[in-house]
């Protein structure tokens, strides 16, 4: 079987490394806010070419604490409504009404599978302060665009990088183009942890200050609190094992293209559609993301085959029970592509053999 992510695989190439990067910290007596922290926060900030970069517990408390932050800044009150694409991850929209916002879903691009510009304009009402671009399956959304529309009608702009580490647009680096960003470290991300972790980077010193209050119970110094915060500390042992790993990031994003890119020139089916790269674009590859309106027979051929294929995401966030409110709103391009979307093995450990198995078997499906 082609496995779809093997993270033991992954993270055996550095176990020596990562080994001694958690012996350093319980060797150290030290766990919490330390110099691991630091030091990953000040590599991850230059990685990503920005000023600032807080390390948090997860990539959903990253979204959630930026756009808290910014209502503790007077720049956002409740009910004030978020801009984000209709396809994306539950988590998006759960940072926004966590925050007593709105989410407005906007319809996606068809074939980047992020926002669209000029449906992006057109969902802007006087009660827009928010838009919120997710980078899905490794591939930045069209910031020039979305910066320029955010510019005209005075937005802030929060980009959702959980899946984006390292892509670019003309050089300039996924968490470097909004005023502020969130990351997550998920163990299955192309930056992945050994366990929860995440990130915020801006550029913005008071947004800074704000979040690194929240993330600690609303204080910067011990038993005076500020704020109403919460506890979403990037622990010193992720953050070791982070700062190992960012070191491979650009190798592993590299084997990710080469298999991409294999797939894109190698796969040939009618019943299967391709995804898009844009121009001046460096995608990483976070998944490769097929569409298929034979997907339910698409996935049992690869199973039946030995290729292990994953669904991202089978329900859309309108459609979800949490959601109920949600529920009768009419999104058919979204509909369609959670209907029609099948995630393939890309994996920077796989072998070469293992990726001409998986175009030989797809190339093999018949409907």
């Amino acid at each position: 079987m082609v496995s779809f992510l093997n993270l033991k695989s992954i993270n055996n190439q550095y176990r020596q490394e990562l080994v001694n990067a958690a012996t350093r910290v319980i060797e150290s007596g030290w766990y919490i806010l330390g110099n691991e922290l630091e030091s990953f926060e000040k590599n991850f900030s230059s990685f990503c070419g920005v000023k600032y970069a807080v390390g948090v517990a997860n990539g959903l408390d990253a979204l959630t604490l930026i756009l808290n932050a910014w209502k503790k800044m007077g720049l956002l009150n409740e009910g004030d409504e978020v801009l984000v694409q209709a396809n994306t991850y539950i988590a998006s929209i759960l940072a926004i009404t966590a925050n007593g916002l709105k989410p407005v879903l906007v319809e996606p691009d068809e074939f980047s599978f992020n926002l669209c510009p000029e449906k992006l304009r057109k969902a802007v009402t006087e009660k827009t302060r928010v838009i919120l671009p997710v980078h899905l399956y490794g591939q930045i959304s069209p910031m020039q665009d979305i910066m320029e529309i955010a510019n005209e009608f005075n937005l802030l702009v929060l980009e959702d990088c959980a899946q984006a580490h390292g892509a670019t647009i003309a050089g300039k680096k996924a968490g470097n183009w909004g005023h502020a960003a969130a990351f997550s470290f998920y163990p299955g991300k192309n930056l992945g942890a050994l366990g929860d972790a995440g990130a915020i980077t801006t550029n913005d010193s008071e947004l800074l200050s704000a979040v690194k209050a929240l993330r600690n119970y609303g204080s910067h110094k011990r038993y005076e609190n500020i704020y109403v915060g919460t506890n979403s500390r990037l622990d010193e042992i992720q953050a070791a094992m982070l700062s190992v790993k960012l070191n491979y990031l650009e190798r592993e994003n590299s084997r990710r293209q080469e298999i991409a890119n294999l797939y894109l020139s190698s796969i040939n089916n009618d019943y299967i559609i391709l995804p898009c790269v844009g121009e001046k674009q460096t995608h990483v590859w976070h998944l490769f993301v097929i569409k298929s309106a034979q997907r339910t027979a698409l996935q049992a051929h690869l199973e039946l085959n030995g290729v292990q294929s994953l669904i991202h995401y089978p329900i859309p966030p309108h459609k979800q029970q949490a959601y109920k409110e949600l529920n009768d709103i009419s999104l058919p391009l979204t509909e369609t592509l959670h209907n029609e979307v099948l995630s393939l093995p890309i994996d920077p450990t796989m072998s070469n053999d293992d990726v001409y198995k998986v175009i030989e078997v797809v190339n093999g499906f018949s409907k």
